[in-house]
């Protein structure tokens, strides 16, 4: 598939309202729940590690609106990478916590938002970068041709992409040291050699130390935000709350603790179907098992 008609195809569906595609996407959710059976068992597996010890009525609730929320984040894709910008800022229809941002920027100090794969991450770095210089951390798709649509969908307003290697990161300390704003999925998985195991709902996740890199080195405020989705596809609500890290503690563990809050603020709207407790490519089951011993987290898959 060539990149020219993934974008026609994007370009179409970005012509349907955002409450329709909401609906398609809530059967698409479902349809790819009832047909995959791995995927399906992936999901309630991390959703009853979000969920421990709540009553099973609630497990199932949560677990049905999740089916149809993921389904959403996919279908709202496209309208949010090719409507116009201010479209898409303007389907925000509350901004709680900015004053922690304009802070920050009062005081010259460079900002580091950590957006979990929560709600629509998509709208909340628009939402930001029409505002002031962001730099989003990304990975590269798998699929080539669709990396060409996604960063015209991303690089809008102050939108800077830089990828998960040594010369994007480079771009992050750079943009925190003059004082603008960076962004990153914390619950990404790292590749092999660039995080820790660290517990996340009771079970070890590698978990990236980039954040307690970047904090150390630079002094930047730590916003944890995510746009949460409304019903019925009537926009989205973003959320700002900051985040500390206490020293002498683990950096990667209060994080990922800082993590699971917010998750169960809005538990619906996560991606537990993400494979977050996977080991990483390259590393060993020996060395993987030896580090979750070493974090007293033991066997995590």
């Amino acid at each position: 598939m060539s990149s020219f008609l993934i974008a026609r195809i994007f370009n179409l569906a970005a012509c349907l309202p955002l409450s329709v595609l909401h609906r398609l996407g809530s059967a698409a959710g479902w349809a790819t729940y009832l047909l995959s059976d791995k995927y399906a068992a992936r999901l309630r597996e991390n959703l009853g590690y979000g969920l421990e010890g709540h009553p099973a009525t609630e497990f199932r609730k949560v677990l049905n609106a999740n089916i149809a929320e993921t389904g959403k984040s996919l279908t709202e894709v496209p309208w949010v990478w090719c409507r116009p910008l201010t479209e898409v800022t303007g389907s925000v229809r509350a901004c709680h916590g900015w004053e922690y941002v304009e802070a920050a920027r009062s005081k010259g100090r460079g900002i580091i938002f950590l957006t979990p794969h929560l709600g629509c991450f998509e709208v909340s770095a628009l939402y930001a970068a029409e505002r002031m210089p962001i730099t989003i951390l990304y990975r590269p798709p798998k699929l080539i041709w669709l990396e060409g649509v996604m960063r015209k969908g991303r690089e809008r307003g102050q939108l800077r992409l830089a990828r998960t290697d040594v010369g994007g990161v480079r771009l992050l300390f750079k943009a925190l040291k003059r004082g603008e704003a960076i962004g990153l999925l914390p619950d990404q998985v790292p590749g092999n050699g660039e995080g820790e195991w660290a517990n996340f709902f009771g079970h070890p996740a590698y978990t990236m130390t980039l954040v307690g890199r970047l904090v150390e080195s630079s002094g930047a405020v730590m916003l944890m935000a995510y746009a949460e989705r409304l019903p019925n596809g009537a926009g989205y609500v973003i959320r700002i709350a900051p985040l500390e890290f206490s020293r002498g503690l683990s950096v990667t563990g209060q994080m990922n603790a800082a993590l699971e809050a917010v998750v169960r603020a809005c538990p619906a709207q996560y991606l537990w179907s993400y494979n977050r407790y996977k080991t990483p490519k390259g590393m060993g089951s020996q060395e993987s098992g030896i580090r979750n011993q070493e974090s007293g987290m033991g066997n995590g898959n």
